[in-house]
This record gives structure tokens, C-alpha cells and sequence, in this order.
């Protein structure tokens, strides 16, 4: 259970520096607020099963804000220590007493983030604000371990009027696990998709305060965005970069580019040149390509052809690159050609070196994010670009299928994709349909049934003597390949249009019924955590 409670301490006029609030002043607002720690004990026998009896780590600014809440705690009677550079030499022993319970309040800097096992602890005090999201769940982590004698965890996290930079919405998506639904809605619906057992309570001003913090992080506009650009500068040393720029300022890549790119946001604010050629191709590639595709291969492969200067007859002449190089055309142009060769067309993509340079940050920063491992995809008889539990969009898929050439695109927009050569079927799932989307005959009834079973319907004209459904249920004896794409929805919570999940190959188990046809499918991997989850929840309503 984690609180989140309304602080008396108004950060907004803290100083923020490198990315975060500068500690000294923390620590002198702290060390000198007898009414903070007076509200932090209130709220303990408010929301503690007994705040005298608990395992308590409470995680501070500094040195001397953990021994003020100890001297503070102690002339409560609340039995407490801290443990701090100075007396590391006590470590062990001031571990082994909270293990014990000689003492119910341990107040540290960062000394048990990591390494440190105390599955005892069932109180966690959030006393400053935790900027790094990594810190943060280490810092949960102490607290989230199992134990016989603790059958929940309560998290206190004290939250006050914060600066714009600090960034309560990874820390919620972080909690509340991925969604089709935005932090902000999560929040003021009171959480309606956390992990079962699990519940997190906003006291009304912590809520405004959360609230309105994120609210103005993901509004911002081109004015707001070239501001904290043209001041980046004034309040850190290191480069200005797209990396650099979103972690000062605890952004995503989808708060610039929804609407944006960096290089031309960056030109506007110093007024600086910028080469335009082919600006809007780029545009639209970053924007709505790139910015929804999650593959470790593919952006490697991308990087690698930039450090080549886009000279494509410099890498491995295999099957995999030229259908990569073949699926980069598509998201740079979207429409075939009959003017030039694959090696011509991707040369041009790299002359602009303004926004290449713009790319390869880009592509740096999507693979620091991904959080996931990649499964080839080798068994299917041919070569096969796509990686297991990775994302792509359609047009890329239909490119590895080889349904899109470079002299033709294909034109499949249907919930399923043959290629009669190859005797591959792909079939595009979308777990969330709405009347709005989908005619009131393609609201197909498709989820998971467990890690390894997925439930899909066939297209209404699909009959099970049909040669379509014939294929479907002799597949295991004609060699015919099943791919499976799934997606949670069409668009994302912020507008984007999703791409697809490749959750793998897949074999027939079962059917029943005809026109349509609802097949049970075994996957050869088990599929990915968070849409197994929003799969379950699609059969439960």
C-alpha cells in the first residue's frame, strides 16, 4: 500500500541542479521543520497498523537530515537509529537491531539501495524527493521483499508542491505497470489497474500537486520546449544533447516528438541554419515510425549503417540486412520506387547530416530504454528480420513477409497477411476494440488464455471447410507458418498509433464454430508480461 501525502515544504523554490534539487537546500529546509516531522509522525499512527511496533527504513537527503530525524523520532520515543557514512562501522550491528526490532526506524542516505536483504522491513519513508526512477524502485525494493511475519508493505512518500522538471510520471507508470491508459487517467481514477493486493491512496492536496506536475509536463508546447532549450545551458555543464536534454529535464522522447524534432526545436531557439532536405520525411519517420517501434536488432542495424554512411554494400550482404535496409526505406519514404536501387535510395536517406545526427541520438536513447529481451526468430525456413517480443509497424511487417517490395507496397489492410511463397500467414491482433474503430463485423473476440494460448477469431467469412479454414486447422501437417502480432489497441494513451507485439510463431490446437472460425493457437515462447496482463483483463471485462 502506498500513500502519498501532502508535504508543507514547497520545492517549487528549491534550486535544480544537473537534473536535480540541490541538496544543501533540501537538507537546511528539512533540519530546521519541526512541523514536517510532527505531520510525518501523524501520518505513521494514521496509516501504520501499529507505528510503534514497525520495521521502518526511512530514506533522507543528506547526513545530517538522517540524524535530525533520529534525534527528532527518539524524543518521540519512536526508537530509532540512523546509519550514515560516519558510522558505517556499525552497519552490521544497526542492521541486525532493526532485524530485531531493538530499533523500529532506520533513517539512511543511500546506504541500503542495493545489496542489502532485510525482508523484515514493512515501512518505507519517502522523507525527499527521489529524482532518479532507477533509485526509486531500488529504494521500494528494500521493502518489497517476502517474509512470514509481514503481510503488507505500507510506503509513506511525501509529496509537496513540486518544480516543473520533477517528474512524478515515471514514478506512477513505474507502480502502476504499462497500460492503455495515461498516468493522469490512472491517477484520477483512482488507480483502477494496479497489480492485484495492491492499492495506492492520495491524500486531496498530494493529488492536486501530482496532478497539476504532470499535467504541465505533458503539455508543453514549442514555446516551453525552445525556453528549456535556450536555458539548458544555464544550468548544467554537459552538452546539449537529446539524451542530455531529456534526462535534465525528465522527458520523454514523446513529449518533443508527438508534434516535433529536436534539431529544428534546437535551430528555432539559438537561430541557427538547419539543411531541410527531405525535413518532413525525417519528420515523419522519428515521429511515427521510429517512436513506436521497440527492436534492439533493427536499431542496431540502423546505427551500424550510420557509422557506414548509409553505404549499405559496407555490411554483411545477408537476407536479414537487405530486408532491414528494405523496412528503413519504407518508414523514410512510405511508397515504393521504381527510380533507384535499395543501395541509392538508403544513400540519400544519409545525406542530411543535420537530422542523421538528430537520428543516431534518437536510436540511442530508444535502445536505453528498451527493457526487454529479443528471441530470434530462426526455425521458420527463411530469412526473417523480426525479432521475438519486439515492436513493429505494419508497413515493417509487411516488408519482412516480403509482401512489400521495393517496387511494390503492399496494400493489405486486413486483420491477416499470406504470403503464398513463403506459407506464412501473419495475423494482426488488437486486444481493445471500440465501435468507433471497427465495424460491428470485425469486433473479432481475440485474448489470451493463458501465457501460451492465444484465442483468435477468424474473419467472418472464414468457415472451417473453407480453403482458408482447412489451412488454419491442417497447419501442423503442411508446414503452414502462423505469426502472431498483437497490439493492446490501435492508438496509444498519448494518440500514437501503436505498433505490433511479434509474440511469435504459433501452432494450431483447437477450433470451434464457423463463420467465424475461433482457433486456439500454442506460441512457442510465452507471451510478454504486460499483454498477458491487458489480455486477461479483456476476458474479464
Amino acid at each position: 500500500m502506498e500513500q502519498d501525502i501532502s508535504d508543507n515544504v514547497d520545492y517549487s523554490s528549491v534550486a535544480w541542479k544537473n537534473g536535480r534539487y540541490d541538496t544543501e537546500q533540501l537538507s537546511n529546509i528539512y533540519t530546521s521543520n519541526d512541523t514536517r516531522v510532527a505531520n510525518i509522525i501523524e501520518n505513521l499512527v494514521t496509516y501504520s497498523k501499529d507505528y510503534r511496533d514497525v520495521c521502518a527504513v526511512g530514506f533522507c537527503v543528506s547526513q545530517d537530515h538522517a540524524k535530525y530525524m533520529a534525534s527528532k523520532f527518539n524524543d518521540a520515543g519512536l526508537q530509532p537509529d540512523y546509519l550514515i557514512a560516519e558510522n558505517a562501522n556499525r552497519r552490521a550491528d544497526v542492521l541486525n537491531a532493526l532485524r530485531r526490532k531493538d530499533i523500529h526506524y532506520l533513517f539512511v542516505v543511500d546506504i541500503v539501495n542495493e545489496g542489502v536483504d532485510i525482508p523484515e522491513i514493512d515501512t518505507v519513508l519517502f522523507l525527499r524527493p527521489t529524482e532518479s526512477l532507477t533509485i526509486f524502485l531500488q529504494q521500494l525494493g528494500r521493502g518489497l521483499r517476502f517474509h512470514d511475519n509481514k503481510d503488507i508493505l505500507t510506503v509513506l512518500d511525501f509529496v509537496g508542491n513540486a518544480r516543473d522538471e520533477y517528474d512524478f510520471e515515471n514514478k506512477f507508470r513505474a507502480l502502476i505497470g504499462k497500460t492503455n491508459t495515461t498516468v493522469l487517467s490512472e491517477i484520477e481514477r483512482d488507480f483502477p489497474h494496479l497489480p492485484l493486493g495492491c492499492s495506492i491512496v492520495l491524500e486531496k492536496k498530494a493529488k492536486e500537486y501530482i496532478l497539476d506536475n504532470i499535467r504541465k509536463a505533458t503539455q508543453l508546447g514549442k514555446r516551453q520546449l525552445i525556453a528549456r532549450i535556450q536555458g539548458f545551458r544555464n544550468h548544467t555543464d554537459k552538452p546539449l544533447t537529446l539524451a542530455n536534454f531529456l534526462k535534465f529535464y525528465n522527458l520523454e522522447l514523446k513529449h518533443i516528438y508527438k508534434h516535433y524534432v529536436f534539431s529544428t526545436l534546437c535551430a528555432e531557439a539559438f537561430g541557427m541554419g538547419l539543411d531541410n532536405a527531405n525535413l518532413d520525411r525525417y519528420k515523419a519517420m522519428l515521429t511515427k515510425k521510429w517512436i513506436v517501434t521497440e527492436s534492439l536488432s533493427y536499431f542496431r542495424f540502423l546505427l551500424a549503417l550510420i557509422d557506414v554512411d548509409f553505404d549499405l554494400t559496407q555490411l554483411a550482404p545477408t537476407e536479414e540486412n537487405r530486408l532491414m535496409a528494405l523496412m528503413l526505406h519504407y518508414d523514410f519514404y512510405q511508397t515504393a520506387t521504381h527510380e533507384m536501387t535499395l543501395e541509392e535510395s538508403i544513400k540519400i536517406i544519409g545525406l542530411n547530416k543535420d537530422l542523421v545526427a538528430e537520428m543516431k541520438e534518437f536510436l540511442e536513447v530508444k535502445i536505453d530504454k528498451i527493457g526487454f529481451e529479443e528471441i530470434p526468430c530462426v526455425d521458420l525456413g527463411y530469412a526473417f528480420p523480426l525479432q521475438i517480443h519486439a515492436c513493429y509497424t505494419r508497413e515493417q511487417i509487411l516488408v519482412a513477409m516480403r509482401l512489400s517490395t521495393l517496387g511494390k507496397k503492399s496494400s493489405n489492410r486486413e486483420g491477416v497477411a499470406l504470403d503464398k511463397a513463403l506459407n506464412t500467414e501473419a495475423l494482426f491482433i488488437n486486444l481493445k476494440k471500440s465501435e468507433e474503430d471497427f465495424s460491428p463485423t470485425t469486433l473479432y473476440d481475440d485474448y489470451a488464455i493463458n501465457e501460451l494460448l492465444f484465442h483468435w477469431q477468424s474473419q467472418n467469412q472464414t468457415a472451417d471447410y473453407s480453403e482458408k479454414g482447412l489451412s488454419y486447422i491442417t497447419q501442423n501437417e503442411t508446414g503452414k507458418k502462423i505469426l502472431l502480432f498483437v497490439r493492446e489497441a490501435i492508438h496509444d494513451a498519448d494518440g500514437f498509433t501503436q505498433g505490433y507485439v511479434f509474440i511469435g510463431p504459433a501452432h494450431y490446437v483447437s477450433h470451434t464454430g464457423s463463420k467465424p472460425m475461433s482457433i486456439q493457437w500454442k506460441l512457442e515462447e510465452p507471451i510478454p508480461e504486460y499483454l498477458w496482463t491487458a489480455s486477461a483483463k479483456m476476458v474479464v471485462g
